[in-house]
């Protein structure tokens, strides 16, 4: 039996991860499915001073109420900052960390560092009317969204070294969205022999489109 903890991605929900957690389940492992402060079934407890840092602590104090010692830590899209700040913490009790088409930060990167400008302007012109939130991105369109607390993509993350006592490192990269802010990060690891690599014929959603490729991805670390 393996412990998994997933983490959902910005303006979503654990509701992303139903299918999946299910199946773990069947398989016969024990799941804890996040759930971020403001976002999901926690959106009544939105504020502006959500940080990055909330929902590191978030993920941590899941893990601990989960009664979990060691575990597989899966973050989707967001969700890969709020894993890597987790890792920089807790690095050694993790067996396999895994970025589903995710945001993958080195020392000091914020999830700003790694937009451009149109998420930029995005992220800007939220301000306009609800301070302190992110609209959801346009073409993003499930009626679980809600907004996203700002400062959770303006703050960094940063290295303790007990990230690098992570057992494995897996990135599933998914093919079929474009544009990708994602594609910088197969770039940096589908050659690196310290990373195991997958490609998914998916859009952003990767759960949804390869529930089947997904699941195998994750037995294959228990």
């Amino acid at each position: 039996m393996t412990d998994y903890v997933l983490v959902h991605g910005a303006w979503g929900g654990g509701w992303a991860y139903d299918r999946l957690a299910a199946d773990l389940k069947a398989a016969g492992h024990r799941v804890a499915v996040a759930h971020l402060t403001g976002l999901g079934r926690r959106y009544e407890e939105f504020h502006p001073g959500v940080t990055l840092t909330t929902h590191v602590n978030d993920v941590a104090a899941a893990v601990e109420a989960a009664g979990f010692d060691r575990f597989v830590l899966v973050g989707h899209s967001y969700g890969g900052m709020v894993v890597t700040g987790v890792a920089t913490r807790l690095g050694a009790r993790i067996d396999a960390l895994v970025y589903l088409d995710a945001f993958l930060p080195q020392d000091g990167q914020s999830l700003w560092d790694l937009t451009g400008p149109w998420e930029h302007a995005h992220y800007i012109d939220s301000q306009k009317f609800n301070p302190g939130a992110v609209a959801p991105l346009p073409g993003l369109d499930h009626p679980g969204l809600s907004p996203h607390p700002l400062l959770t993509l303006l703050e960094a993350v940063r290295f303790t070294g007990e990230e690098a006592k992570v057992g494995r490192r897996v990135y599933v990269f998914a093919n079929a969205w474009s544009p990708s802010p994602f594609g910088q990060f197969r770039d940096r690891v589908e050659d690196d022999p310290a990373w195991e690599f997958h490609e998914a014929e998916a859009s952003h959603d990767v759960m949804g489109d390869q529930p089947g490729q997904v699941l195998q991805i994750l037995l294959q670390l228990a």
